[in-house]
């Protein structure tokens, strides 16, 4: 299988292809980018298809990240993903960033659980924590950091994701419980064709994963109201 695997809904603008017969990545470009992901990724995409024998053709599956992220980055993803998979007739999967940082650090045979952890402000983080054998012990959700915490610590976890580093103190003050790695500006291109590679396409739809509501909403009292 040749996958397809884009990512624009963090802090990257991410398109790879991996032939999952070698498990090799055939092409890849990733550019660190909190805006503008809509002007960088399809020229991104032909790109990294210049660079890959046979071209669209060649493709098997389409693999995209479904957030939680930024509202308008993950949108530019989604729709270049499914405007793809529409043309060249190829089933689409989508795959959540939380499950795509997780996925390199479970593949290493611990048995530590990792916290997946992308701030989400106002206090707030979405989290998904799974165990080292891929259970879902939490899964994905926006809750207070402080309960984060707690439910950190009580399962020991390795936190990884776009912001560890908002549970530094937690990490220093465990006794080793809870390790803290690199904040990440997001997920692993590479994860997110493995992952995609698994997905059941009847089952990882690939629509948004909106687990709070925009923080700009139509404004309801000026002299005409917004319905």
């Amino acid at each position: 299988m040749r996958i397809l695997a884009v990512d624009t809904a963090l802090g990257l603008c991410s398109a790879a292809v991996m032939d999952t017969a070698t498990g090799h990545m055939i092409a890849r470009e990733s550019l660190p980018m909190d805006r503008g992901h809509a002007e960088a990724l399809m020229p991104l995409i032909d790109r990294v298809m210049a660079q890959v024998p046979g071209g669209f053709s060649s493709l098997t599956r389409i693999a995209t990240t479904v957030g939680p992220g930024s509202f308008t980055g993950l949108r530019v993803g989604l729709s270049a993903a499914r405007a793809i998979a529409l043309a060249t007739s190829l089933p689409i999967v989508g795959i959540t960033t939380l499950s795509a940082f997780i996925a390199p650090f479970l593949s290493d045979g611990t048995e530590k659980s990792v916290a997946s952890v992308i701030d989400a402000r106002h206090q707030h983080v979405y989290l998904q924590i799974s165990a080292g054998d891929g259970r879902i012990l939490v899964p994905p959700c926006i809750i207070p950091q402080s309960e984060a915490e707690a439910l950190i610590l009580a399962s020991k976890a390795r936190i990884v994701g776009s912001a560890p580093s908002l549970f530094a103190n937690l990490a220093n003050n465990s006794n080793h419980l809870v390790v803290c790695e690199a904040d990440q500006p997001g997920p692993d291109s590479e994860w997110v064709a493995r992952l995609g590679a698994f997905a059941n396409p009847d089952e990882a739809r690939p629509t948004p994963l909106y687990l709070r509501p925009p923080d700009a909403v139509p404004q309801q009292n000026g002299r005409i109201a917004l319905r």
